[in-house]
């Protein structure tokens, strides 16, 4: 290969200005080298995404994001269909119901004593804390109220619990900046295949233990519905904050879709966002090309993987993006739900 066709693009140094938008930084980005521009790339699939006529987003959230900080941005994701199904951990869901209902996480230090910690029952998340006594609070409003709606011997995907559980927050709270709420009032499905790892989910078990209540959450009926998704989805693109469960169930969705349809159902876009590397075999580290092995995503799919922690990476990106699209318009998926089946309507809304 000639020189020339190589050493095609030089790197251009970032000028600091004054009043430079985040999205002109970003855009600056892409002519730098490292996770830099790895950062401007993922901005720029993610651009492409919301670009497509009709495209169904998945977004993945892993990691312990509300406690630090994050709500508000996945909430306006949610609120704004920049992304259009969710799945993430019950403890995510948890602390995001905890904040609906007036708790608070506290700035805290990663060098506190634990064990005093423990005597004063407050908890710690790395360097935020809580104070139990208020997650206690919590676990009952869930246990005593919330399980009060709930019916009997009626097997639940978490996608109808956590809908009821936005819709309930709703009516209580009103809460704008709840993950739940925003998903509930914009038609986002919530799913979290790991929900009874959770206080979301100890507390349900609890309404059943101690209430004589027989609440049942039928977790293959999640994998049922989120495999429909993409069997009925055009086109579909994956965003990944962290790994774990969420990614690995957005992405066997493409699997089962193509097992079921005996078309390729690979997603068509992907981004990930991970402080973790492939060497160690680990789900949340694998690399999208890895992935392609599989048929989880597409073989000329734009993708990026952008290595940083997300709490440094998500409040750029979401700047970026509200910048870039003040005004949206896009092909909303209208998802419509009914026994054993799932229809998926795009409707041409401003947001």
């Amino acid at each position: 290969m000639a020189k020339n066709k190589i050493l095609k693009y030089p790197t251009v140094p970032i000028e600091v200005w004054p009043d430079k938008k985040i999205d002109e930084l970003v855009g600056e980005m892409s002519f730098i080298g490292f996770q830099g521009r790895k950062l401007s790339e993922a901005v720029d699939v993610w651009s492409k995404m919301l670009k497509k006529r009709s495209i169904v987003i998945w977004l993945g959230l892993a990691g312990a994001m509300v406690p630090a900080g994050m709500r508000r941005i996945i909430s306006y994701f949610v609120r704004r269909r920049m992304v259009d199904a969710l799945v993430t951990t019950g403890a995510n869901l948890y602390h995001d119901c905890f904040e609906a209902l007036g708790g608070k996480h506290y700035l805290g230090s990663d060098s506190l004593d634990d064990v005093k910690l423990r005597k004063n029952k407050i908890d710690r998340i790395y360097d935020v804390l809580a104070n139990e006594k208020r997650f206690y609070a919590a676990d009952l409003w869930i246990e005593k109220e919330f399980c009060a709606n709930l019916i009997d011997d009626y097997p639940y995907s978490t996608r109808e619990i956590l809908y009821l559980l936005g819709k309930t927050l709703n009516e209580k709270c009103r809460e704008k900046d709840s993950i739940l709420v925003s998903a509930f009032k914009a038609g986002v499905p919530v799913f979290s295949p790991a929900l009874c790892d959770s206080s979301l989910g100890f507390s349900i078990m609890f309404a059943n233990r101690r209430g004589g209540r027989r609440i049942v959450i039928n977790e293959i009926k999640d994998v049922d519905e989120t495999s429909r998704i993409t069997e009925k989805s055009k086109l579909t693109g994956v965003i990944f904050i962290g790994g774990g469960t969420p990614k690995n169930f957005i992405q066997q969705t493409a699997v089962i879709a193509s097992y079921q349809t005996r078309h390729n159902k690979s997603h068509n876009y992907a981004i990930q966002i991970t402080t973790d590397i492939p060497v160690w075999g680990g789900l949340s580290g694998c690399t999208f090309d890895e992935a392609q092995s599989w048929g989880k995503i597409g073989r000329n799919a734009p993708k990026v993987t952008f290595h940083s922690d997300a709490t440094v990476a998500l409040p750029i990106v979401a700047h970026a993006l509200s910048e870039r699209f003040k005004k949206l318009r896009r092909n909303v998926p209208i998802f419509e739900w009914s026994e054993n089946n799932l229809e998926i309507d795009f409707q041409r809304t401003r947001l």
